[in-house]
């Protein structure tokens, strides 16, 4: 196999990119633990749910959306549950699968969690951008995912650029 090695200038980019990837989550789950009592990742299903039609999803399709394993996914449904904050229900459209509906009270618990989870993403991604910067970030994570995510299956279907 012929290597193809980093140039000084990709090493430079790829060093800080693994940088924010290992300094940001743990800011993001840290803030949303201390006042929501939420993990990210927690908080990325419940937004997920809000963000949908009758605030309902098939389970396979918040493990996809969120790349974790069905096991994993149902640990979290199931400590979110036990909170009140969403419900499994039988998929009226197949009887084999489930869906996850976010309740009232979970609905609240995002509507409170996100003021902060959004501050917290301002002042440690987006403040230090110009807009032009956010356009490119935004540019440059798209042609990363397409290259990760072919299909598609790990875009969020919210944050879309329909509000600008």
């Amino acid at each position: 196999m012929n290597t193809r090695w980093l140039s000084s200038r990709e090493l430079s980019s790829w060093a800080r990119l693994a940088s924010i990837l290992e300094a940001l989550p743990p800011l993001l789950d840290s803030q949303l633990r201390h006042d929501a009592g939420l993990t990210h990742f927690d908080y990325r299903v419940l937004a997920l749910l809000s963000e949908t039609e009758g605030r309902t999803v098939r389970m396979s399709f918040l493990a996809k959306a969120n790349n974790a394993t069905l096991p994993r996914l149902s640990h979290v449904i199931q400590r979110l549950e036990e909170r009140g904050y969403v419900e499994r229900l039988a998929s009226a459209e197949d009887r084999r699968a489930t869906d996850v509906w976010l309740t009232d009270e979970g609905w609240e618990k995002i509507r409170f969690a996100a003021p902060g989870h959004v501050e917290m993403v301002r002042e440690h991604v987006l403040d230090p951008l110009t807009e032009e910067q956010v356009d490119q970030l935004g540019t440059i994570a798209e042609q990363i995912l397409r290259r990760l995510d072919p299909d598609g299956e790990l875009r969020p279907i919210y944050g879309k650029h329909d509000d600008d």
